[in-house]
């Protein structure tokens, strides 16, 4: 899957996480930006950044990803992004939370290898932009 031409911010506070999921975007062609907190990924929004893709963790500290994910929605930047969840939290209604507020996708981490998130978000970006 080609990443190439497209923009992906990953906001997740395991760095391990973090570094791995952008290192497989920018080897697919994508520009990769990394953001180990929510408050840092508003800030990056809030500065004009409008990436094709947000992918997001739910538990974090400071502001969990359902907060960040209604700043978002309400952010006129990240309009056009499409927004996929990212997380370990695989329970109905953590993954109906998200639905509500407007989400593209969701990604159970612990089920899914790299190589399946990267296809999933390109089959996603396809569907939301041709």
């Amino acid at each position: 899957m080609t990443m190439k031409g497209k923009t992906v911010l990953v906001i997740d506070d395991d760095k391990f996480l973090l570094d791995m999921y952008g290192i497989k975007f920018k080897e697919a062609g994508a520009e990769v930006l990394l953001s180990p907190s929510a408050p840092g990924a508003l800030a990056m929004v809030h500065d004009g950044l409008s990436p094709d893709v947000i992918l997001l963790d739910i538990v974090m500290p400071e502001m969990n990803g359902l907060e960040l994910l209604e700043k978002l929605r309400k952010e006129s930047n990240a309009k056009k992004s499409a927004i996929i969840v990212l997380s370990n939290q695989s329970q109905p209604a953590d993954i109906e939370s998200a639905k509500k507020l407007g989400i593209d996708g969701y990604v159970v981490k612990a089920s899914t290898i790299p190589s399946e998130v990267l296809d999933i978000v390109g089959k996603i970006l396809t569907k939301k932009h041709g």
